[in-house]
């Protein structure tokens, strides 16, 4: 496979979408002006709002979403492959699904992934998170066939499950994405190290585009965008301002790095867990 150019958009999204969709867009051309040839947009790119009601509002089908209409346009303008975030798109229950699509250079769209694990936590000082309440979840592991290999779909919390890692590297992903509105207090507990810990279990390279700053009702994600290599080495940071990161991408090293430490073709089957259950200690 040829090299090419990576680039991770990072940005602030705010409850305005014609404005987050003008600022992504902005950072595309400039991503485009500085060689990128995959570009990579955050989860929640043209929409970061509070509430039930508010985020149910907001979505559209995808047939009549403004922001897929114009990433589909700009990609084929541009003529690169667009993986355009996540975008809120109506559920068949009254809900809602967080939803990827990856767009190639001729404006179609190559694939679509519903954000599988749901964000429901509790982070002390009231900082709570109920997603399952909003949104309904995917059924299915997606990847998506490249110029340059292939690429395995995730979103922010499907970080802390590795096994769907490994799914999509078992199935030949050699990237992942994963784009994210991280916390900013688990981000800067978490971040860096979930990132390169599925770029090392895997061998694969991760993209990871972030959201950064203060959004509505105070909510603070925690920025970072990351580019990472199948080693483990952090190629590109984006810090907390927004903007993008820009990186080389040889996929030669997916199968350098699997060569030195082959632990995909080691896996193994068991058994159920077992509870007390000794080894034989006689003499």
């Amino acid at each position: 496979m040829s090299a090419f150019a990576v680039a991770c958009l990072q940005t602030n999204s705010s409850d305005d979408m014609a404005a987050n969709v003008a600022t992504a867009l902005g950072l595309a051309e400039q991503a485009v002006e500085a060689g990128a040839d995959l570009i990579l947009m955050p989860e929640n790119v043209s929409m970061m709002t509070w509430g039930t009601e508010a985020i149910i509002a907001a979505a559209r089908p995808p047939e009549a979403h403004p922001a897929l209409a114009a990433f589909r346009d700009f990609a084929r303008k541009r003529q690169v492959w667009l993986h355009c975030g996540t975008l809120a798109v109506p559920s068949a229950n009254g809900k809602v699904h967080n939803r990827n699509y990856v767009v190639d250079p001729e404006g179609n769209v190559a694939a679509v992934y519903d954000k599988l694990h749901m964000f429901d936590v509790d982070l002390g000082n009231g900082e709570v998170y109920a997603e399952s309440r909003t949104f309904e979840p995917g059924d299915r592991a997606v990847a998506v066939d490249l110029p340059w290999g292939r690429l395995g779909l995730s979103v922010c919390y499907d970080l802390r499950f590795p096994y769907l890692y490994r799914a999509l590297a078992g199935a030949g992903a050699d990237f992942l994405a994963i784009p994210a509105a991280f916390t900013k207090p688990t981000g800067e507990a978490h971040w860096h190290v979930l990132m390169r810990a599925r770029a090392i279990e895997t061998g694969c390279f991760v993209f990871a585009p972030a959201q950064t700053g203060v959004h509505v009702r105070g909510r603070k994600t925690y920025g970072h965008s990351l580019i990472v290599s199948p080693w483990g080495e952090v190629l590109a940071d984006g810090g907390e301002e927004v903007g993008f990161v820009i990186a080389d991408i040889d996929p030669s090293e997916v199968d350098a790095a699997r060569g030195k430490v082959p632990s995909l073709s080691h896996t193994r089957s068991f058994g159920a867990v077992e509870l007390g259950a000794g080894a034989d200690v006689r003499a």
